[in-house]
C-alpha cells in the first residue's frame, strides 16, 4: 500500500466533506464551507468550529441575506450554542461585516467574486478586504480545499500540511511553501488515490500537523511505523 493510499483513509480528506459539504456540488455548497471556513479561522478547536457550523446549517443560515438578517443578537446566540463563546461578540460582528460586504461589492456571490479576481494574489486580498478579521489563515484554510475547483484557488501549502509533509519525508524541510506544494503535487501526481484529490491529501496532513507534527508529547502517531519522529 502507498503511503498516500494509507494516509488518507486514515485521516481523512477534505475538512468540508467531514461537514457534508460538497464543495463540487454548486456554489451554495462552497458559500456554506465559506461560512465554516471563517469559524475555523479562530483560534479555537476545529471541534467547536465544526459544531458551530453546524447549529447555523442546521438552521440552514449560510447564504449573505439569511445571516444578515439574523442580526447580531442572534447571531451571538447561534456561536454560543455551537460553543463559540469565546469570540462570540468578535465573530458575530465580523460575520455581518463579511456578508454586508459581500453583498454590496459581489451581489453576495462568492462565484462573481472568483471570478473578478486577476489571479490567486488578487483572489486572496479581495477575500481579505471583505472586512478586518480574514486574514491569511482564513483565506487558507478557504481557498486550499477549492484547489482543483476555482482556477484561480492555488494558495501555497499551508504551514501544517508542510510541516506534516516533511515529517513523513514527502518535501524536505527547508524548502518554501510554493516549493513544497510543487513537490507534493508531482508525488500525488504519481501515486494518486481514487476518490481523493490533492486538496484531500493537504486536509490530511494539516490534521496529521495539527494533531502530531507540532507536539512534543501526546498519542502515538496515528500512522504507526510511518511517523517520521525519531525515538529519542
Amino acid at each position: 500500500m502507498t503511503l498516500f493510499a494509507e494516509v488518507l483513509p486514515l485521516l481523512g480528506g477534505r475538512f468540508a466533506t467531514e461537514l457534508g459539504i460538497d464543495l463540487k456540488g454548486g456554489p451554495p455548497e462552497r458559500q456554506k464551507w465559506f461560512l465554516a471556513a471563517i469559524l475555523y479561522g479562530a483560534r479555537i478547536s476545529g471541534q467547536i468550529a465544526a459544531r458551530t457550523y453546524l447549529v447555523f446549517a442546521g438552521q440552514g443560515l449560510w447564504t449573505p441575506s439569511a445571516l444578515c438578517a439574523q442580526g447580531w443578537d442572534n447571531l451571538v446566540a447561534l456561536l454560543d450554542a455551537g460553543g463559540y463563546a469565546r469570540y462570540d461578540f468578535k465573530t458575530a460582528t465580523k460575520l455581518l461585516a463579511v456578508m454586508e460586504v459581500l453583498t454590496a461589492r459581489y451581489q453576495g456571490d462568492l462565484e462573481f467574486l472568483a471570478d473578478q479576481a486577476r489571479d490567486y494574489e488578487d483572489l486572496e486580498s479581495r477575500l481579505r478586504d471583505l472586512a478586518p478579521g480574514i486574514g491569511p489563515a482564513t483565506a487558507n484554510i478557504f481557498l486550499r480545499e477549492l484547489r482543483g475547483i476555482w482556477a484561480k484557488a492555488t494558495p501555497p501549502l499551508s504551514p501544517l500540511a508542510q510541516l506534516a509533509a516533511a515529517h513523513l519525508g514527502l518535501v524536505p524541510a527547508d524548502l518554501s511553501p510554493e516549493a513544497a506544494l510543487t513537490r507534493l503535487a508531482a508525488a500525488w501526481e504519481a501515486q494518486p488515490v481514487p476518490g481523493f484529490d490533492l486538496a484531500d491529501l493537504e486536509a490530511a496532513l494539516v490534521r496529521l500537523g495539527r494533531d502530531h507534527c507540532r507536539k512534543t508529547t501526546g498519542p502515538p502517531c496515528p500512522l504507526g511505523t510511518r511517523c517520521g519522529r525519531r525515538p529519542s
